[in-house]
């Protein structure tokens, strides 16, 4: 009789996921202190080792470190998403030939069900399956292993801050469990944010294994049932599934900084165009539609010198839809219905809430019915086959300005080649 196998999870993270991707195709920047920057260059979201040991801590505004980036040799980029999710999905098509099922849970952070791996093999495919991410794709990873989802997140931090691990930790063994959870500080679990940590060390409790033997109704008290949650699966007691499907949106958002105030009327319609095709993107890809958009705009709390305004606007449309044009037209709409001259703005967004399942053919707005009714899924279709090939921003409605001209659009100033996705970027050899 075949013995009935645990439940095991194992959690794949790519070390400095942006900067060593940055490091794939610029072999120069090895050993070098490299930064990742946010939307318009505003704050570091990604450090080397050599940088965390110049001192730059994550979320550091830029403006803070640029000298010291500029003095000690610190390379610094904006952030280049495409690459990154490029990267992203070929390290993800390598984990799922180690496991049957994957649960993408953020751009550097896979989880894996390996509850069909022999114990004695774990260690060594997680191995076997970093040696491979590497020579594949060239990003380092760490790899963590548990009976649950919170404990495989644990091993993984254990294996990033012990070098002599090899990058792989396994806390399936019980007492090994129990020594490591003993030596890890309690903020360092999975789900335990710093409000928690605070609460837990008040009562007295500071490591991870001081967490594991809390009673179950003191911590629902003290952090909900999520933290109920938190005491099973540190236990050994799996209450997280893997999710290998992404649930249903109820709402999606597109919202952005901008790189210069907006004080005009048509910038902020580009913008807000702009940000709705996005929208209508994501609302495609996951077959859903809407009835409303809701349209934001506000200036800067930093600059209390100048007028403040914060304002939105919710329109209305005829019956749900997913059309760049219909939504862009709507956006805009909103824009000129509560425009005031006088001010600076900072910040726009497009938002849209219960979102529902779409069929393929909708009416419009007046004036855009018959597109959207007999050409805009096949409109559409064109576009996001466009943008897929060429690169988002491809082809956009002529309502969001030209890709060149936009002087609103998030800065990516010191953004490397797009290597993956675009040929024009890539480096000419001989011509």
């Amino acid at each position: 009789m075949r013995e009935r196998r645990l439940l095991s999870y194992a959690i794949s993270d790519g070390n400095s996921f942006y900067c060593s991707c940055e490091r794939v195709f610029d072999p120069k920047l090895k050993l070098v202190p490299v930064i990742v920057l946010s939307n318009n260059d505003g704050c570091a979201v990604a450090r080397t080792a050599e940088a965390k040991a110049l001192g730059i801590r994550m979320g550091e505004p830029y403006f803070k470190m640029k000298d010291l980036c500029r003095d000690r040799g610190v390379r610094v980029f904006s952030s280049n998403y495409s690459l990154y999710h490029s990267m992203m999905t070929r390290v993800n098509d390598i984990y799922r030939t180690f496991a049957p099922r994957v649960e993408i849970y953020s751009i550097d952070e896979s989880f894996m069900d390996w509850s069909d791996v022999d114990a004695s093999q774990r260690a060594g495919m997680a191995k076997e399956m970093r040696a491979k991410v590497l020579l594949w794709t060239g990003i380092p990873t760490c790899v963590g292993i548990g009976p649950t989802k919170t404990l495989a997140k644990l091993a993984n931090h254990i294996a990033k801050k012990n070098v002599d691990l090899g990058g792989v930790c396994d806390l399936t063994d019980p007492d090994e469990r129990a020594a490591w959870m003993s030596r890890v500080a309690l903020e360092e679990v999975w789900g335990i944010g710093p409000a928690g940590a605070a609460r837990l060390y008040g009562i007295g409790l500071k490591t991870v294994a001081d967490v594991a033997r809390m009673d179950p109704k003191l911590a629902r008290r003290s952090m909900t049932v999520v933290g109920e949650r938190i005491i099973h699966e540190l236990r050994g007691v799996s209450c997280l599934s893997l999710e290998e499907h992404a649930p249903t949106r109820k709402g999606c958002a597109v919202t952005r900084m901008f790189s210069s105030r907006v004080d005009a009327r048509q910038t902020m319609e580009q913008a807000v165009a702009s940000h709705a095709a996005r929208l209508s993107e994501k609302l495609r890809r996951g077959g859903l539609g809407t009835d409303h958009v809701t349209v934001f705009f506000h200036t800067s709390d930093h600059d209390r010198s100048a007028p403040q305004r914060s304002v939105s606007t919710t329109v209305t449309l005829p019956e749900a839809s997913n059309n760049t044009m219909v939504l862009a037209a709507a956006a805009t709409h909103g824009v000129r219905s509560v425009w005031k001259d006088g001010y600076r703005y900072s910040k726009a967004g497009v938002v849209t809430v219960d979102l529902v399942p779409i069929e393929a053919s909708q009416r419009a707005l007046p004036g855009l019915g018959r597109l959207d009714r007999e050409g805009g899924s096949a409109l559409m279709e064109a576009m996001d086959e466009c943008n897929r090939k060429w690169g988002r921003g491809t082809v956009v409605p002529a309502s969001a300005g030209a890709l060149g001209k936009r002087g609103w659009s998030t800065k990516f100033s010191m953004r490397s080649p797009r290597y993956t996705t675009r040929l024009s970027e890539l480096p000419i050899v001989a011509a």
